[in-house]
């Protein structure tokens, strides 16, 4: 698969909230790093990190754009709430290697109903 093809069956999964599907598209020993956080390393980190966030929110990813060059692809995307972000995927042999993901997370939290931890806000 090329890596827009990862990126679409990747949004196919994430709107199954299919965590088996979705980590089994990383490689063994991906780097998962949303900018809010730090970077996760491994298939069982991000796995989890998909875990918990399926477990507190409804999270839906509508495609913007997916734009292609070598073994990466970048896709800029949004959700029913009017969340917006992109994100950064490559792939290499049909896995995700590494991946980072921009979004607002103070309005993703506001936006779920979940509360906002007090070490966020300094």
């Amino acid at each position: 698969m090329s890596p827009a093809d990862v990126v679409r069956e990747w949004v196919r999964r994430f709107n199954a909230a299919d965590v088996d599907g979705l980590a089994a598209l990383y490689a063994e020993d991906a780097v998962n790093h949303q900018v809010v956080a730090d970077p996760l390393h491994g298939r069982e980190a991000i796995a989890n990190l998909f875990r918990t966030e399926f477990t507190r929110a409804t999270m839906v990813c509508e495609v913007e754009q997916i734009l292609e060059d070598g073994e990466w692809a970048v896709m800029e995307w949004r959700d029913p709430l009017g969340l917006r972000g992109c994100g950064f995927f490559q792939v290499r042999d049909g896995r995700i290697v590494f991946q980072r993901g921009y979004f607002d997370q103070l309005s993703f939290f506001r936006q779920q109903g979940l509360a906002v931890p007090d070490h966020y806000l300094g």
